[in-house]
């Protein structure tokens, strides 16, 4: 597999093929191995659950092209934006918000590059901080529900996802104020890289919270149906993409060219997704059956190593497996063999399991020598070279390091909403 992979054959293609190869070099049964690959293949393309990804995709895309991304920055902008550091704090705050309706890194990353980093350079910010804090800001799109990642998570792992949302939503908190903390003392040191701007007057704030109320409805639709048991997650993600359509429409954005090419792109992202969730279910077969899982377990608890050194040191891999991988394939890789461990071998809660994961993969997207929001935040501003950017991302990343060995010390954070709803 990994050859494949390093012969750039996409990674869900190298898992599947890997998975057919070592499950009939293991069975001797060609037959098998062949319907294995078209049972899962059918059983993907058929799943219920996995209806939801395409949904969160297009509602994603549809809240950037309707102008909703914008409406919540300018809000966060006129509420903050007047400190120093204000308007990066406000960036921070819109990509939560924008990740809360997209569900995606990387789209979060690129939205609010195209949004907020211009706002930030007109009023004096450096381009270091500005790029730093939407890389950054930008991870917050794979924890803050609802997340395709997690629900990815769920979907190979068998858990509920709505018991992932919940337990996303404090370390996503957590994640904004522990940011804004970094900011400030960035600015704090270097006054100038991030100048106070004006004070908004409270008419002008609520003439600019009254303008979001577009995106605000959508979250409290999705929010409050789905926790509150009204909607199931399916039909959630099929609320909020209506009403995103709708306002779409309403504001006069949904032309027959942005139309087509929204679905286009999502149809490619969604393509691009169920052949990564199909390879590594077959992968994943194939790994049961060599009953590598179990032995490495043994292994590792044979070592007597104390469980939480266990857990920084896959925390450590995943930082380094997040800077190689995107976040999707560094997880479906390592499932088969970490997760029986983590949940088996040392007895953690799946759930909290799911978010360190998720918090780990996120800070690679920001770490040396690649980290994937750096080179998409690149690719929106190809004149910001990238040592600029990684140098933004400094303070941030030892922000993330901190709110790492919280959640993983004090379990409560992820779990308490979980056990609580």
């Amino acid at each position: 597999m990994l050859g494949l992979i390093a012969l750039h054959v996409p990674i869900g293609i190298a898992m599947a093929l890997a998975g057919v190869v070592g499950f009939y070099a293991l069975t001797g049964n060609p037959g098998a191995a062949i319907a294995m690959l078209g049972s899962e293949t059918a059983g993907a393309i058929a799943s219920p659950e996995l209806v939801i990804i395409p949904m969160f995709l297009l509602m994603g895309a549809f809240a950037g092209t309707s102008g909703l991304a914008g409406d919540l920055y300018r809000l966060s902008n006129a509420l903050i934006g007047h400190r120093p550091g204000g308007l990066a704090m406000a960036t921070v705050a819109g990509c939560g918000g924008f990740g809360a309706a997209c569900g995606s890194s990387i789209a979060t990353t690129a939205t609010m590059a195209r949004i907020a980093l211009p706002e930030m350079e007109k009023r004096g910010y450096s381009q270091t901080l500005g790029a730093g804090c939407i890389a950054a800001g930008g991870t917050l799109g794979s924890l803050i529900p609802p997340s395709s990642i997690m629900l990815i998570y769920a979907f190979l792992t068998e858990q509920f996802v709505v018991d992932l949302f919940l337990a996303g939503i404090l370390p996503g908190i957590l994640t904004i104020l522990i940011y804004f903390v970094a900011i400030h003392l960035v600015v704090r040191r270097s006054p100038s890289v991030g100048p106070a701007g004006d004070r908004a007057s409270w008419a002008e704030a609520g003439r600019v919270a009254l303008s979001t109320w577009g995106i605000v409805l959508i979250i409290a639709i999705m929010t409050v149906g789905l926790y509150g048991g009204i909607f199931t997650v399916t039909e959630a993600a099929a609320a909020g993409l209506i009403v995103t359509v709708v306002f779409a429409y309403a504001r006069g954005k949904m032309t027959l060219g942005e139309l087509r090419r929204t679905i286009t792109e999502t149809a490619h992202s969604v393509g691009m997704l169920y052949i990564i969730l199909i390879g590594a279910h077959i992968f994943s077969n194939f790994i049961a059956l060599t009953q590598m899982p179990s032995a490495l377990v043994d292994a590792i608890v044979a070592l007597g190593l104390p469980p939480l050194a266990v857990i920084f040191v896959l925390a450590a891999m995943y930082i380094a497996l997040g800077a190689i991988f995107d976040s999707i394939a560094a997880m479906v890789i390592t499932l088969p063999f970490v997760f029986p461990l983590v949940t088996e071998g040392l007895g953690y809660d799946p759930i909290w399991w799911g978010i360190v994961m998720i918090v780990v993969i996120e800070i690679g997207m920001i770490t040396p020598p690649i980290g994937i929001n750096v080179f998409v935040m690149h690719g929106v501003r190809r004149d910001i070279p990238l040592n600029v950017i990684f140098r933004g991302i400094l303070p941030f990343f030892g922000a993330d390091l901190v709110r790492l060995v919280l959640i993983i010390l004090f379990p409560i954070i992820a779990l308490w909403l979980p056990m609580t709803m």
